[in-house]
C-alpha cells in the first residue's frame, strides 16, 4: 500500500503533493488575458479560478504597468521582482514574483507567474537537511579539511572510495590516509589554496581498496568562507571521470590513427602502423595476419575465405609491450596455417570481430588445435583476446589479434569497437596499397578495372561507348565515363577527363569516377554532385603538393584538375537535368533529325573551389540521342574546337543500324590518327517507360487509409501479373506508407514502377531521412524498415526540394513479351 500511495504522489504536479506547500502559479497570454490559476493564487487574492481565467491580468494589479516597460518585458525570457496586486477585498498586497516567458505545446506565448504564498524564512531543520545532503550526495565525493588541512567531514561517496568511516579519518591529513603520489599532490594542492584563496582544479588517477583498476578523477580544491569573507576551510569534491576519460583517449586514438596508418602504399608499413598505434594504449601485443591469396597480382574474389578447412596466412606485422616481442611465433613475412575452428578463423569466416577470454573454450580449442601460437602468449600471463577481421570493399584481407597480458582489464564491448574501428581504417589502407601494387604491375589491367567494360542494361536509355588513350601511354588515360543506374528507373550519365596523362592521371580518374559513383548513389543533383567532386579534387591535389614535390616523381606530384559533365535522365517524366565543369557542351540529337548543343550554363573546371555549379532541365522525347564526350574528341593541333564541335554535330545524324556503329563512324572521321589527347564519347538514346508500366495514388495523412493503399497497390500487382510479389509489397507498401503519415509531411504519394524490376516509392513532404534501427526484443514499433531491407533487394532514400522518397525494389523472373 506504501509504495502505491509513493507512486501516486510521484505521478501528480510537484506543487500538489503537498497540500500545505502551495505556491502560487498563474498563467497569462501574450494578450494579457489570464489562462490559468491555481489554488495557491485563489488563497492569495480571494478569487476563484472561474472569476479569473479569460480576465485582463490588468484588473488584478494595485497600479498599472507602465507600457515601456511592458515593451522591455517583451523581449525578456524571464523577468522577477515585486508586483503590487489588490486582494478581493480592496487591500493592496506587494508579492515577490518570478515570471517565466515561454512557448508550450500549444505554441502560443504565455507568462508563467510563481510566487510563495507566504514568507518563507530559514528554518532550524535546514542545517540538518545540509548535513544530510553533504553526507548523501551521489554524485561526488566530498571531503571538508579545516584551517590545519586536517579532515572534518567526509561523505558516504569518499568513504566508499577509502574503505574507511569518517570517524577513522577525522583528525588526519590526506596525505595521511593516502600513501601514494596522488596524496602528496592533494596535499600541496590544499596548501595552495590555503595560501592563494584561489581554488584548484587537478585530475588524478588512483585505485581504490579491493579494486584492480585505476579510476580517474576531477577534484576541485576549493576555498570555504564564512559569511565575512574569512576563509575556514577547504572543500575537496571528486568525481569519477573514468567512462569519459576513456572515451577521451578512444577519440585521441582514433585521431592518431587517421594521421599514422596509411602514410604510403605499402602494405606491410601500413599494417605495422596498425601495430604501432595500438600498442600499448588498446593492447599489449598485436599481429596483423594476410591471406596468402592477396600475394596473386589479380584481383582476389569478394570474399576470399574457403567455407571449411585451415586457412593459410602470411605475417606482415607484430608489436608488443615486450622488448623483442617474446609473445611472435612467426617472423615478419613468414607464413603459416591457422587450424579450423580457431578464433582468427571463425573471425574471417563470419567476417565479424569478436573478444575472448583465454579461459574461453574457443580459446582453450585453439591451443589445443594449436600450442605454437598461443603458449608464449598464455606464458606470459594472456587473458583475454580479440580477433578482428580485415575487411574492405567487401573483400577479406586477413585479421588482426589483439592480446592483453600486461594491462589488468579484460577487453570490454568498448574495447572491441574501437579495435574494429582502427582495423576498418587500416584495412581500406592496406586494401588501397594492394590495389596500387597490382595497378602499377600492368597498365591495361589498371585501365580495364577502372572504366566499365559492359555497360549496365537500362530501361531508360540505350547506351554505347569508346575509350581511346592518348598515343603511348599503353592503354592508360585519365578521360572516363560511367553509366550509374539510380532509384525510380532513372539513371545517371557521367563523362569526365583528368588533366594529364599516364599513371598518375588514370589513378585520379579512378578515385573521381568511385566518388561520383558514391555521391550519386545517394541521389545528389547534379550541381550539387559537382560541387562535392569539386572539394574532393581539390582534396587531392593539396595531397599531392604536400606528398612529393613534383620534381622528384612526375607521377605523383603536380597539380589535379578535371573536368567533369553529369546528366540525370527519367524515362518517366522524360527530362534530363544536367551540369557541367569546364566540360565541352553535350549534343542532342531529336528524333526527327534536330541537332543542337545544349544551352547549359558553364561551371568551372573541378578543383578551383569555391564557385558555384548551375543546373539545367531540359525534355528529352523518346528516341532522342544524347552524346557526352570529353575535348579529345573534338580539338586537335590541326583542328579547332568549334570546327570538331560542327562535324560531329553532323556525324551524330548518319543513319547506322546501331548506336555501336554510330561510335565507331564518329572515331573514324574526327580521328584518323592516334589521338593526342585521351578520348571518351558515351551516346545515350532515350527510352520512356509507358504510362501502363507506373501507378500513382494521392495518399491522404490519415492512417484510415493504409489498408485500402494496400488493395490498391495489390491489386496493380495482380493486374501486372506479378502475383508473386503481391506479399511482399503489400508489406512494403503498408511500412512505407504508414511511416510517411506517423512520421512526415503531406504531400503523400505512392508510385509504383513496373520495370525489369518492380519499385516501390512513398514520397512526402518531410526532409527527414530515415534510420534503420534494430528494435529490442519486447518493442513494439522499430521493425518496418528492417523487414523492407530484408525483404527487397534494395532499398533507400532521395532527397528533393519537395521532401524526400523512400524506394524499395524487388526483382523478380521476367515477364513474357506480351503479357502486357
Amino acid at each position: 500500500m506504501g509504495q502505491r500511495i509513493a507512486a501516486d504522489r510521484a505521478s501528480r504536479p510537484l506543487a500538489e503533493v503537498d497540500g500545505e506547500a502551495l505556491t502560487v502559479r498563474v498563467t497569462v497570454d501574450e494578450y494579457a488575458t489570464v489562462t490559468g490559476w491555481n489554488t495557491g493564487a485563489e488563497q492569495l487574492l480571494g478569487y476563484s479560478a472561474a472569476q479569473t481565467v479569460g480576465r485582463s491580468a490588468a484588473d488584478l494589479l494595485a497600479e498599472p504597468i507602465p507600457a515601456q516597460d511592458l515593451r522591455s518585458l517583451a523581449e525578456l525570457p524571464r523577468w522577477h521582482g515585486k508586483l503590487a496586486v489588490r486582494h478581493r477585498d480592496g487591500r493592496r498586497l506587494e508579492i515577490k514574483v518570478l515570471a517565466h516567458h515561454r512557448t508550450p505545446e500549444t505554441g502560443a506565448r504565455e507568462w508563467f507567474l510563481v510566487s510563495a504564498l507566504a514568507p518563507q524564512p530559514p528554518r532550524p531543520s535546514d542545517d540538518a537537511l545540509v548535513s544530510w545532503s553533504f553526507a548523501q550526495s551521489p554524485s561526488c565525493a566530498l571531503a571538508l579539511y579545516d584551517t590545519s588541512l586536517l579532515v572534518r567531514r567526509v561523505n558516504e561517496g569518499t568513504e566508499q572510495i577509502m574503505g574507511l568511516t569518517e570517524d577513522d579519518v577525522r583528525g588526519l591529513h590526506v596525505d595521511e590516509i593516502w600513501d601514494s603520489p596522488v596524496a602528496d599532490q592533494l596535499a600541496q594542492g590544499l596548501v595552495r589554496v590555503l595560501e592563494t584563496g584561489e581554488p584548484q582544479y587537478r585530475e588524478h588517477f588512483l585505485r581504490a581498496p579491493g579494486e584492480t583498476r585505476e579510476h580517474a578523477w576531477s577534484t576541485v580544491l576549493s576555498p570555504v568562507r564564512d559569511r565575512a569573507g574569512e576563509l575556514r576551510g577547504v572543500c575537496h569534491t571528486a568525481r569519477d571521470i573514468t567512462e569519459q576519460y576513456w572515451a577521451r583517449k578512444r577519440l585521441q586514438l582514433i585521431a592518431e590513427a587517421g594521421r599514422c596508418i596509411g602514410t604510403t602504399l605499402d602494405v606491410m608499413r601500413t599494417a605495422q602502423e596498425l601495430a604501432d598505434v595500438t600498442v600499448p594504449e588498446l593492447a599489449d601485443f598485436v599481429s596483423v595476419d594476410l591471406l596468402t591469396s592477396l600475394d596473386d597480382l589479380h584481383e582476389p574474389p569478394p570474399g576470399g575465405v574457403p567455407a571449411a578447412g585451415h586457412l593459410v596466412l602470411r605475417r606482415v606485422a607484430h608489436q608488443s609491450v615486450t622488448s623483442g616481442i617474446p609473445e611472435a611465433v612467426l617472423g615478419l613475412g613468414d607464413v603459416d596455417e591457422y587450424p579450423e575452428g580457431s578464433a582468427p578463423v571463425e573471425s574471417l569466416r563470419s567476417g565479424r570481430p569478436a573478444v575472448h577470454r583465454t579461459t574461453d573454450a574457443a580459446i582453450a580449442e585453439w591451443i589445443a588445435r594449436d600450442p605454437a601460437h598461443m603458449s608464449r602468449v598464455c606464458g606470459l600471463g594472456a587473458h583475454s583476446v580479440m580477433t578482428v577481421p580485415l575487411t574492405a570493399r567487401g573483400t577479406t584481407l586477413g585479421v588482426a589479434v589483439f592480446v592483453r597480458h600486461h594491462h589488468p582489464e579484460a577487453f570490454q564491448q568498448d574495447d572491441l569497437v574501437l579495435a574494429e574501428e582502427l582495423t576498418a581504417r587500416a584495412a581500406v589502407c592496406i586494401d588501397n596499397a594492394l590495389r596500387y601494387t597490382r595497378e602499377r604491375g600492368t597498365a591495361v589491367m589498371l585501365q580495364r578495372s577502372l572504366l566499365p567494360q559492359l555497360l549496365p542494361e537500362q530501361a531508360a536509355v540505350e547506351v554505347a561507348s569508346r575509350y581511346l588513350p592518348a598515343g603511348g601511354h599503353a592503354g592508360v588515360g585519365g578521360d572516363w565515363f560511367d553509366v550509374i543506374p539510380l532509384s525510380g528507373a532513372r539513371v545517371a550519365l557521367v563523362v569526365g577527363d583528368v588533366v594529364g596523362h599516364g599513371i598518375r592521371a588514370s589513378a585520379t580518374m579512378g578515385r573521381l569516377r568511385t566518388a561520383v559513383r558514391t555521391l550519386a548513389d545517394i541521389d545528389l543533383p547534379p550541381d550539387e554532385l559537382l560541387t562535392h567532386l569539386d572539394d574532393l579534387v581539390a582534396r587531392l591535389s593539396t595531397e599531392q603538393e604536400s606528398a612529393q614535390p613534383a620534381d622528384r616523381n612526375p607521377e605523383i606530384g603536380g597539380d589535379v584538375g578535371a573536368t567533369c559533365l553529369y546528366a540525370v535522365y527519367d524515362p518517366i517524366s522524360r527530362r534530363c537535368t544536367l551540369a557541367r565543369a569546364g566540360h565541352p557542351r553535350p549534343v542532342v540529337v531529336s528524333p526527327d533529325g534536330t541537332v543542337e548543343l545544349v544551352d547549359l550554363p558553364v561551371g568551372p573546371p573541378l578543383g578551383l573551389g569555391g564557385l558555384p555549379f548551375e543546373a539545367a532541365e531540359i525534355d528529352l522525347p523518346e528516341g532522342s540521342l544524347l552524346a557526352l564526350y570529353t575535348d579529345g574528341l573534338i580539338e586537335s593541333r590541326n583542328r579547332d574546337i568549334d570546327d570538331g564541335l560542327h562535324r560531329l554535330c553532323h556525324l551524330l545524324t548518319r543513319p547506322t543500324p546501331s548506336l555501336d556503329a554510330l561510335c565507331d563512324t564518329v572515331l573514324a572521321d574526327l580521328l584518323s590518327q592516334r589521338p593526342a589527347d585521351d578520348v571518351a564519347l558515351l551516346l545515350a538514346r532515350t527510352r520512356a517507360l509507358d504510362t501502363s508500366q507506373v501507378a500513382t495514388w494521392e495518399v491522404p495523412a490519415d492512417p484510415s487509409v493504409v489498408a485500402q493503399t494496400r488493395k490498391d497497390a495489390v491489386a496493380q500487382i495482380e493486374a501486372w501479373g506479378l502475383e508473386d510479389a503481391a506479399f511482399v509489397t503489400e508489406l512494403v507498401v503498408s511500412e512505407l506508407v504508414t511511416n510517411a503519415i506517423r512520421h512526415g509531411q503531406p504531400p503523400i504519394q505512392l508510385r509504383l514502377i513496373h520495370d525489369k524490376t518492380l519499385i516501390c516509392e512513398v514520397s512526402d513532404g518531410s526532409n527527414t531521412a530515415p534510420h534503420l534501427r534494430r528494435a529490442r526484443t519486447y518493442d513494439e514499433g522499430g521493425r518496418g524498415l528492417l523487414l523492407v531491407a530484408q525483404l527487397t533487394q534494395h532499398w533507400g532514400t532521395r532527397q528533393s526540394t519537395q521532401g524526400k522518397t523512400i524506394w524499395a525494389e524487388q526483382t523478380f523472373e521476367p515477364v513474357p513479351s506480351g503479357h502486357f
